[in-house]
């Protein structure tokens, strides 16, 4: 966790559901300490109001490193939003301020690879889902890009078919929606792509049972590669 108010949201539930055990490393904390790799089996990395690509921020070499080294090791891995763009960045691609700042909810587009993808079999098409971003990566060379929207050109995509990476949050629940906007209302300018508030909240007990079952799908594929 790169802040304390984006937390694991549906997934703590899909784990507790199936009795996986959890820890956490609250980066954003002083002493914070990173595992041994040889501790977990998957690495989650979340979300934050951060950009990767700034040099003030003492904790992102360090992370970056260790999110190398556990892609290196065969770990799965799942970034989201900013998670997704730190590994990215490890992977080699660029990441950068998008011409649109995409907040609420959105829809997203499959691409074709995404279509022929196991992982996202049963997935409609088009979908609306959730977002709170203003920088965008490029696809690493290697990956398979997987979603798109009409903002951001890449939205997702899988690499060794164990590492995925999110900009958009499947795992948003009423909770995690209401603690990002207390933290950061002030980016609810009148924009193209910002939503209210009031938008928001009222549009999620509509979207978020649909994201939550397409991410829980998800979730159990890549269980089943280990």
């Amino acid at each position: 966790m790169h802040v304390p108010y984006e937390g694991l949201g549906f997934i703590e539930e899909w784990a507790n559901k199936h009795v996986h055990e959890l820890s956490c490393t609250k980066i954003y904390e002083n002493d914070y300490e990173l595992p041994s790799i040889d501790d977990f089996d998957w690495l989650v990395i979340m979300g934050g109001s951060m950009s990767i690509y700034d040099k003030s921020i003492s904790w992102l070499s360090e992370e970056k490193q260790f999110i190398l080294k556990t892609i290196d090791a065969g770990k799965t891995v799942i970034g989201i939003c900013l998670g997704a763009q730190l590994i990215a960045d490890v992977l080699g691609a660029k990441v950068y301020a998008n011409d649109q700042k995409e907040i609420g909810w959105w829809p997203v587009k499959l691409t074709k690879e995404g279509e022929r993808h196991p992982l996202l079999m049963g997935l409609p098409e088009e979908f609306v889902t959730f977002h709170w971003h203003g920088d965008m990566f490029d696809i690493p060379e290697g990956a398979i890009h997987l979603l798109a929207s009409d903002v951001c050109s890449n939205q997702a995509f899988i690499y060794d078919d164990r590492v995925l990476a999110l900009q958009f949050h499947f795992e948003t629940t009423v909770n995690s929606i209401k603690d990002i906007i207390d933290n950061s209302r002030n980016e609810l300018v009148k924009a193209p792509y910002i939503q209210t508030e009031e938008q928001m909240l009222t549009e999620a007990g509509y979207f978020i049972p649909d994201n939550n079952s397409r991410f829980e799908m998800i979730l159990d594929r890549l269980v089943k590669k280990r």
